[in-house]
């Protein structure tokens, strides 16, 4: 799923005449391009732009080439702009989407008739969980439904209800003073990584194939914990998860940033973005409520 993807379309669009610009975008889009590789961008927006102005005996050599400077601090204007309207967007969808979570979790452990009603009837857990599935597959793989509006909105939603729901049945089993320490644990890492995403010089968007090794140490690990039962493996296992996922929120983070880093989400992914982030914080949450209930 992270593939690299033209970039020159977005830069080209900005800044080339209206007949020109039609030409280029529709020339270099895709629209199967989730992530676009930073390391490619320079040069194929200089092509663009050089390519979109007839070439003047003020501006351009013998190459035809524009003042490099002018290009760089035009290009870097332009994607800046675009790249924050994208993280607004994406973090305003977030925080719909984990109000909306912190709700449900609210209901099932604060009321008790509807926590015994859902651990009397595990089927609607069951529904629950199968139309997540369903709604998640549709989001990751389908292109055309992410990116319709309001359809994309629609189907997030109801992803977010599926994962309130499920969050809360979950919740429900715990005492409430262990989902509020969980919750008050969960809201600090993923405000500090945040932070630290956005700070640090280390790019983790070219660390994809180790997180994805770590992914089946996890799967490894769940399968012997299947096994082994025992409050130490529970609490190792919590940890690896917590610690896996914390990882994801930091690479999910800078894949939305884009900028200097190796690769970054196209901005009209935010369907994409949010879901990346609010998949990591909910196994976050998941990962310390079960590694805060299994240390009693």
């Amino acid at each position: 799923m992270l593939v690299s993807g033209e970039t020159g379309n977005i830069r080209s669009s900005m800044f080339s005449p209206s007949n020109h610009a039609v030409e280029h975008s529709n020339e270099l889009s895709n629209e199967n391009s989730i992530l676009v590789d930073n390391d490619m961008s320079d040069s194929k927006s200089y092509s663009s732009f050089r390519s979109a102005f007839p070439p003047t005996n003020e501006t351009q050599d013998e190459n035809h080439a524009f003042s490099p400077g002018v290009i760089d601090n035009s290009f870097s204007f332009s994607e800046k702009t675009i790249r924050m309207a994208f993280i607004r967007k994406v973090y305003a969808i977030l925080m719909v989407q984990l109000a909306v979570t912190m709700g449900c979790i609210a209901v099932f452990v604060f009321v008790q008739p509807i926590a015994l009603y859902s651990k009397g009837h595990p089927q609607l857990m069951i529904g629950a969980l199968v139309m997540s599935i369903v709604l998640l597959i549709t989001l990751i793989c389908c292109i055309d439904f992410r990116r319709r509006w309001p359809l994309n909105i629609i189907m997030l939603g109801t992803f977010t209800l599926c994962e309130g729901f499920l969050l809360g049945s979950l919740s429900s089993h715990y005492d409430s003073k262990e989902v509020l320490v969980a919750a008050g644990i969960c809201t600090a890492v993923c405000l500090a990584l945040t932070l630290f995403s956005m700070q640090t010089k280390w790019d983790f968007t070219a660390m994809g194939g180790i997180l994805l090794a770590l992914v089946v140490v996890l799967l490894m690990a769940g399968i012997v914990a299947i096994c082994v039962r025992g409050k130490i493996m529970q609490i190792i296992y919590a940890s690896l998860g917590a610690l896996v996922f914390s990882a994801y929120l930091v690479f999910d983070t800078q894949l939305m940033l884009g900028g200097k880093h190796k690769y970054s989400i196209s901005p009209e992914e935010y369907i994409f973005a949010a879901l990346n982030l609010y998949l990591d914080i909910v196994n976050i949450f998941i990962y310390v409520l079960a590694l805060v209930g299994g240390s009693k």
